[in-house]
């Protein structure tokens, strides 16, 4: 049977709202979580199976499972649970339709064919590396997004092999196993490995065979082992060797056809040993194919499909170099140390990304280039001007600016402005001087970026501000024609840019941490662009993107790098569960670490893991090391001072955010946060005295206001602190947190009936309430076992608001209390 839909139908919190899809294992719903305001897909085991253990417990197997496994490419689970005997799963809802589907509707290109292949193949190696193996991979288990995107569904009768990992080192507990009996056949007929139709035990390689099959029927338009009946679907699995593929199609690389003819080996010990090895493969081909024309071309589908025109552009230089106007002279020069920036960007195939990496050489180059008493130390790199009428290119114009203050921070002895400062000029007319004077630097970088169809153009200059004359400018364009045509022109550009001023280490410097995939340098570009316009939607648009430019390059350190931090501010936020997230999110950081241990946004998300751990020392030790590799990264100073305040380090953390400051000099933030680690040193004058200087500057910033409100409470001006919350809620509007703080002020005020209004509220609300927060609450009304009972449902649901335990005014009622001194021992604080 089916549910009924609608308003009047809701299983716990999730209100159905269409049925999708109906199976053996029951039915698949669109539904809103309404305590969360999104969209999920909630997968309901029908009432009449809740009787079957099997059914039941394989039903949770696919739930946990997959819940253990943290890709880009394997559907997200949320939630499981039972309301009134019917059991549900809740997952990301995914646009899009399954492989099957598109096979049927257009037919299939090869690039097409290599770029999902690889993405599952991906999913299904990460699967693997925690002893997890699918056991029925086939186009209706896999989801195609409009944007490519693939994702990899139904781990129901995946089985769990005997692995290291699982329990182990990597965080992902003990997961319960539906055993099969010896020669039991679990998988769909047709997309079973030889080892599988047998009833015989299966490991990794057994998914490649499957995928072997999907692989060979996305190319030939026809599955290898098709035949009427199973008992001939087996036969044809155990004894012949699939058709060729020339007998479908001509047009197939060899090189694809002997990938696939490898996955279908027979023997296991002849098949590609793990997904890794298919992946190397398949992305060799990937490079190979990528400029050939016949590849988007469809293999086996007489209808054309609509292919988006890659965006490659040609770099071409348009302003000669001073003092050296002779083409002889240029295609003499020697190229010195720049070999290696040459040879590296010669591997660029794709178009933004290759913009900025030149971009970022040719400025640094400039820069080096600036003779003796002249030389240049410190330089601010403003927004790019979009130029393209089209708000919807506006993450291109900020990706570069952000891209190239990134990677030029990377430069010993060179001081870069952070972006919050730069950007603080966006969209403005300025004067450089007059910027330079603000931003305390020698030099400016301006620039402005249009794009118009498959094409872009990039126009930058370089400004000495002491004397406002160019020091450099160059415009860069590129078409997807002639791009290998123009590779040894950029060559040439660098080379006279650079000469002999850089040393090779620093070249190196300047090309690291790039991607050679220009659809996950776009998506990465999006990521950044919402995760700087900050507030929560905006932040789980940022993960998203990070985590496609991730699907389309799994080596892409830095999208796992900010896909780590975006993921743990969401937890510290209430959007995702904290001791849920903060596995994946760490799993993130290591990624990025495993892939480049000299990232220092690596080690910075890698210390705000460790510091939601309670890992106080590890979170201190990648701290330092992100300073180290990156002197420049303000945000890495800003949290760092953080850290120290919490504990109890008052003198250096604001000494840290000092540093912050002076890479960031325009922030609020960083101002802001001077009064917050003042507050928390019980410095409260000089803390309430930053604040209303901050307003003076800012008087719109509504944050400021409930900074200053915490303030005037902890020195015990409660009418202030009142007058303080009110005006923020008059600005911003009323949330959970704010509630909390304001009925504090009120019960230490004497307006009890106030606070209890506010305690009540609270208790029914739909919103997520921190219970450290609620602690504070209840100890303004002088309610310490309520105010221990919050707290100690904050250790077990590892609250974020714990790491201030040692230092929060508002616990101060408490501290005299033995059990208060327990709990900070607990979490790893000293007293």
């Amino acid at each position: 049977m089916s549910f009924c839909v609608g308003p009047m139908r809701q299983i716990g919190p999730y209100q159905l709202l269409d049925l999708l899809a109906k199976g053996g294992m029951g039915e698949v719903y669109l539904a809103e979580d309404i305590r969360l305001g999104r969209k999920v897909a909630l997968k309901l085991l029908p009432p009449e199976l809740t009787n079957d253990e099997f059914r039941v417990l394989r039903f949770q197997q696919e739930a946990r499972t997959a819940s253990a496994l943290n890709h880009p490419n394997i559907l997200t689970i949320f939630d499981i649970g039972e309301v009134e005997s019917t059991h549900f799963i809740a997952t990301e809802f995914v646009t899009g339709e399954t492989l099957r589907d598109c096979m049927s509707a257009t037919g299939m290109n090869i690039q097409k064919v290599v770029n999902i292949t690889i993405q599952v193949a991906s999913a299904l190696g990460a699967a693997h590396e925690v002893g997890v193996v699918h056991r029925d991979i086939k186009p209706e288990n896999i989801m195609v997004r409009p944007d490519g995107l693939v994702k990899v569904l139904d781990f129901g009768i995946a089985k769990l092999t005997q692995r290291t990992a699982i329990g182990g080192s990597s965080g992902i507990g003990p997961l319960p196993l539906v055993n099969t009996e010896p020669g039991m056949l679990i998988g769909t007929p047709k997309y079973m490995s030889p080892e599988q139709v047998r009833g015989l035990d299966v490991d990794g390689r057994t998914d490649i065979f499957s995928l072997g099959v999907v692989l060979y029927e996305m190319i030939a338009g026809t599955a290898p082992f098709e035949a009427r009946t199973l008992s001939d679907i087996i036969a044809a699995i155990l004894q012949n060797e699939p058709p060729p593929i020339a007998h479908h199609t001509t047009s197939v690389p060899a090189e694809l056809q002997q990938i696939v003819g490898k996955a279908l080996h027979k023997d296991k010990d002849e098949r590609y040993q793990a997904m890794g090895e298919l992946v190397n493969d398949l992305r060799s081909l990937g490079k190979k194919i990528e400029t050939d024309e016949q590849s988007i071309l469809p293999i086996w589908s007489s209808e054309l499909p609509i292919v988006p025109a890659p965006t490659e552009l040609v770099i071409v230089a348009t302003r000669e170099v001073p003092g050296d106007r002779s083409s002889a002279n240029r295609a003499t020069r020697t190229a010195s140390s720049a070999e290696y920036i040459v040879s590296e960007i010669k591997q660029h195939k794709r178009g933004s990304a290759l913009i900025v990496a030149a971009l970022v050489v040719a400025v640094a180059a400039a820069i080096y280039f600036a003779s003796g008493s002249r030389a240049i130390n410190s330089v601010a790199v403003l927004p790019f001007d979009n130029s393209s009428n089209d708000p919807n290119t506006e993450y291109l114009s900020d990706g570069i600016s952000e891209s190239l203050i990134n990677n030029l921070s990377r430069l010993p002895q060179l001081k870069v402005i952070a972006r919050s400062s730069s950007f603080t000029y966006k969209g403005k007319a300025v004067d450089l001087q007059e910027v330079a004077k603000a931003l305390g630097v020698q030099a400016v970088v301006t620039g402005r970026v249009i794009q118009r169809g498959d094409q872009l153009q990039v126009s930058a200059e370089l400004t000495d501000t002491r004397d406002k004359t160019q020091m450099w400018g160059e415009q860069y364009n590129r078409k997807a024609t002639d791009l290998q045509a123009v590779q040894e022109e950029i060559g040439r550009i660098i080379s006279e840019k650079l000469r002999l001023r850089l040393t090779g280490a620093e070249e190196k410097l300047l090309m690291k941490h790039a991607t050679q995939n220009e659809q996950a340098y776009k998506r990465y570009l999006n990521g950044v662009y919402y995760d700087r316009k900050g507030g929560n939607e905006n932040k789980k648009k940022a993960f998203d993107y990070f985590n496609q430019a991730i699907a389309f390059d799994p080596d892409f350190a830095l999208a796992y790098a900010n896909a780590a931090v975006v993921y743990n501010i969401l937890a510290e936020n209430g959007v995702f569960d904290p001791k849920e997230a903060t596995p994946k999110a760490k799993a993130a950081a290591q990624k990025a670490l495993d892939l480049d241990d000299t990232l220092a946004e690596g080690h910075a998300a890698m210390a705000l893991i460790k510091k939601g751990e309670w890992d106080w020392p590890g979170a201190e030790n990648e701290y330092k090391r992100s300073i180290e590799l990156n002197s420049n990264l303000a945000l890495a100073h800003g949290d760092y001072a953080i850290y120290l305040s919490n504990m109890g380090r008052h003198a250096e953390a604001l000494s840290e955010n000092k540093r912050a400051e002076e890479l960031d000099p325009l922030s609020i933030k960083f101002r802001n946060r001077d009064g917050l680690l003042l507050t928390a040193a019980r410095r409260y004058e000089e803390a309430i005295q930053e604040f209303q200087d901050v307003i003076k500057l800012q008087p719109d910033l509504e944050d400021t206001y409930i900074f200053l409100a915490y303030a005037y409470a902890d020195k015990g001006m409660y009418s202030e602190a009142i007058a303080g919350y009110q005006k923020f809620i008059s600005i911003k509007g009323e949330d959970e947190s704010t509630s909390v703080y304001l009925g504090y002020a009120y019960a230490m005020s004497g307006k009890r009936n106030e606070e209890l209004a506010i305690r009540d509220k609270l208790k029914t609300t739909k919103e997520y309430v921190s219970p450290c927060e609620l602690a504070i609450l209840y100890a303004g009304l002088g309610d310490k076992e309520e105010a221990f009972a919050a707290l100690e449902r904050g250790y077990d649901a590892h609250d974020p608001q714990m790491q201030y335990l040692k230092v929060e005014p508002h616990y101060d009622s408490l501290r005299s209390d033995p059990r208060f001194r327990a709990l900070m021992l607990k979490v790893g604080l000293t007293p």
